[in-house]
């Protein structure tokens, strides 16, 4: 019995969140017809140009991450639950938290925290030397990386905090964006977490 198949490719032009939306339609001899609509949000960013949002550029979608997801102190505790040490800095960039954590034996591990879920993306060790420096700048602190960054929370946004281990002015260090994208910079204290405008901060 010999059968009929009559294929109908519908292409729309209209674009769609910037995307492009494809139709295809397929008639068997039972005249069931089968839609399948497929939208290509993603479209190849090759030759487009973007710009690279770990450069700091799209500050808005930063804060729109950081403000609709997991914490910097939430992804500080998820990485040190994973990898047990000393949390020392975290970054949010590209979507996911990069904590550095200074564990047992003076080993380096950046660890990476999913930003909408807190999971654990993966983890590395990495080839660092200030181990030394940084017990030393560590020495008698009372306030961890995490609760720096719940300290700088009430300033803003946190969407990096690290430890400053130069000069006579050590501590925390913590860079806020407001909705508008305004970047601050803060510094927090190693004992009392004690929360100040940076002074070179413009």
């Amino acid at each position: 019995m010999k059968r009929n198949i009559v294929i109908a490719v519908v292409t729309a032009a209209a674009l769609v969140g910037g995307g492009t939306a494809t139709a295809l339609a397929v008639a068997g001899d039972d005249d069931d017809t089968t839609s399948v609509t497929r939208t290509d949000d993603d479209r190849d960013d090759r030759g487009e140009d973007r710009s690279d949002d770990r450069d700091g550029d799209d500050d808005d979608g930063a804060v729109r991450a950081a403000a609709g997801g997991v914490t910097a102190a939430e992804a500080i505790t998820a990485a040190l639950k994973h990898t047990p040490g000393t949390a020392v800095s975290a970054e949010l960039d590209d979507g996911s938290w990069e904590v550095d954590v200074l564990a047992g034996g003076d080993t380096w591990h950046t660890v990476r925290i999913a930003q909408d879920s807190g999971k654990v993306l993966g983890a590395q060790k990495d080839d660092e030397d200030d181990a030394a420096e940084v017990r030393a700048a560590l020495k008698g602190a009372s306030v961890t990386a995490g609760d720096a960054a719940k300290a700088a929370a009430a300033k803003g946004t946190v969407v990096s905090v690290g430890l400053d281990d130069d000069g006579d002015d050590r501590g925390w260090e913590a860079e806020t964006r407001a909705s508008g994208g305004d970047e601050r910079d803060w510094s927090v204290g190693l004992t009392t977490a004690s929360v100040t405008a940076d002074r070179d901060d413009d």
